[in-house]
């Protein structure tokens, strides 16, 4: 950074103002991107899944309470572990707030995992969060959309994760997926997105993007080593595991 280009306001302007034809084409392509997103096609639901939540035991069509719309964020927290992913709960600090907004636009965002209510109330206590998190407990929800492996996959690296077998390093896995419920309660799975796919849903991230030195994650052993829960970050004696 000592070495860094330095140059008169009237250079710099210059030199934003060629940046920012790369920004509107970017914004151009995103924009592009999202459309044909929305004209993908969808796949009807016959399965039912029951989850557990604060109101009793629920079917995916009641997490959408009256809303047309549901997202649902994959959030790796297997019933053996103590804490949720540090790595999910990153991305969980980026859309704590948007679920009023979101209902505004006709659209429910629920927390999904595999722990149980218990373990999920406990650590979303701690962590300060309120929006709704239930649990998919023993139900396939996880597996049928491609986010929980058994142990034989996990040794195989046959791990089917964002439309491909792969290695994985734990049993859970994160991503987001979005349902669209019509008139009659019928339910379809509209879109699920995985890995890097994450990555526009991070706050943090996009914010990083703007400062001199960026994300700055070159030099570490994966990309979000340096990532703790929010109220860790001061503790000398977390390990920096995903869990």
């Amino acid at each position: 950074m000592a070495n860094h280009k330095v140059v008169s306001r009237e250079e710099w302007l210059e030199a934003r103002q060629e940046h920012l034809k790369k920004e509107k084409e970017f914004t151009r392509l995103r924009d592009e991107v999202s459309r044909h997103r929305r004209d993908m096609p969808w796949v009807k639901l016959d399965k039912e899944y029951l989850f557990d939540t604060e109101r009793g035991k629920q079917s995916l069509a009641d997490l959408f309470e009256d809303c047309s719309q549901l997202i649902t964020y994959h959030f790796m927290f297997h019933p053996d572990w103590e804490q949720g992913c540090k790595s999910c709960s990153f991305l969980a600090d980026s859309y704590a707030g948007s679920a009023a907004h979101l209902k505004a636009r006709n659209v429910s965002l629920v927390t999904v995992s595999k722990a149980s209510l218990d373990q999920i109330n406990t650590f979303r206590t701690r962590m300060g969060w309120d929006f709704p998190w239930v649990s998919s407990g023993p139900s396939d929800f996880n597996r049928d959309f491609h986010v929980s492996f058994t142990e034989e996959e996990l040794e195989n690296a046959s791990a089917y994760y964002n439309y491909r077998k792969m290695g994985f390093p734990e049993v859970e896995a994160p991503g987001i997926s979005v349902f669209f419920k019509d008139d009659d309660g019928t339910v379809y799975h509209t879109y699920s997105s995985y890995g890097r796919g994450l990555d526009m849903f991070i706050t943090t991230y996009h914010l990083l993007d703007i400062v001199a030195k960026g994300r700055d994650e070159q030099d570490l052993p994966y990309s979000m080593a340096w990532i703790r829960h929010h109220d860790k970050y001061n503790d000398p004696n977390d390990s920096g595991s995903f869990h």
